[in-house]
């Protein structure tokens, strides 16, 4: 009976089940469905910002701003003594779309856009600066200018009178006003020449004086004109040099005299020679103080709202000062009339 067992045993099939177990329902599952809400709902809110960026005003944006980055502290102990004082950004009820407007009408007026001026405030500026008129202004800098041409002369002379080596050359030097500007002139006196007789190479000490004048200049912002003038001596029959040569070779001379003392060479407005025909002394115009330089500062706003003169001509012609020709000195000389 036990053989005939085994025998059947033998012959039955073996057969092998396998169950494969599914986790979390597979696809089928809800679990992406979470994920892919909160996308969408992070989308519709970026762009919900978007639009409210878009339709709000500079202003209403500021005000905004401001509200979620307050600047001014609380007083009070309760939290109602915020920026807001305790009032709601919107009212009760459904969601309203004018919150934008609703937020800045509750913020203070000093808190939104505090940083801008109205177009009022900009108005009264304009109205302000009216006031003042063009000629007025004109006389208020041509006196500003007046002054600091006084203080220039007052500089230069103290600067002559301390200075133990230029002290001697302080009658060689004229400093007057003139409708041009501030005219500063190095003249020849009777044995004391600044420049040898017929040459345009200056003395050392006259090199100094230059520079003396050039540091003074220097510190005012006006163009600078410098003149050459000569005596009425003619030179010989056959010369080829004569005194426009002279006067215009050492007004140049002076030019790179100033401008080596520390003169910006830019604010020089013209360097010429004028001979003899513009005499310090008209009815003595063979009198070596006709030899001289003339450095003018020129005006920059002219007194009167006039344009400056250009000319020898014009100066005597608008000058109100009935002693013209004879200009102040630093030192009277004895020589001179």
């Amino acid at each position: 009976m036990a053989e005939k067992k085994t025998e059947d045993t033998k012959k039955r099939p073996i057969i092998i089940k396998k169950v494969k177990k599914v986790v979390g329902g597979g696809h089928h599952g809800g679990a992406w469905k979470v994920a892919y809400a909160d996308f969408v709902t992070a989308m519709m809110a970026f762009f919900l910002l978007l639009w409210l960026l878009n339709v709000a005003t500079q202003e209403q944006l500021n005000g905004i701003a401001d509200y979620f980055r307050p600047t001014l502290a609380s007083v009070s102990q309760s939290g109602a003594g915020g920026v807001m004082g305790g009032v709601s950004a919107v009212t009760e009820g459904a969601m309203r779309t004018e919150l934008v407007n609703d937020i800045t009408d509750t913020i203070p007026s000093t808190i939104v856009d505090d940083d801008s001026q109205s177009p009022d405030d900009e108005e009264a500026d304009e109205q302000g600066k009216k006031k003042l008129s063009q000629s007025e202004f004109e006389k208020m800098k041509a006196a500003e200018e007046e002054k600091n041409f006084e203080d220039a002369k007052k500089e230069l002379m103290s600067a002559i009178e301390n200075d133990a080596q230029l002290k001697e050359l302080a009658k060689n030097l004229i400093v007057d006003m003139t409708p041009e500007g501030l005219r500063i002139q190095i003249v020849d006196q009777q044995g004391k020449s600044m420049f040898p007789l017929g040459s345009a190479k200056m003395y050392d000490e006259t090199y100094m004086l230059i520079s003396k004048v050039a540091q003074v200049v220097a510190k005012l912002p006006n163009r600078v004109s410098i003149n050459g003038h000569t005596d009425s001596v003619p030179y010989g029959t056959n010369a080829t040099y004569n005194n426009w040569d002279l006067s215009s070779e050492r007004a140049n001379a002076s030019r790179r005299a100033l401008v080596a003392s520390g003169l910006d060479a830019a604010r020089i407005a013209n360097v010429s020679g004028k001979a003899e025909i513009d005499p310090l002394f008209p009815k003595d115009t063979t009198n070596p103080q006709n030899r001289r330089i003339s450095i003018i500062l020129m005006r920059q706003h002219p007194t009167g709202g006039t344009p400056a003169p250009q000319n020898v001509n014009q100066l005597r012609e608008t000058s109100t000062n009935p002693n013209y020709n004879q200009p102040f000195r630093a030192r009277v000389p004895a020589d001179i009339p």
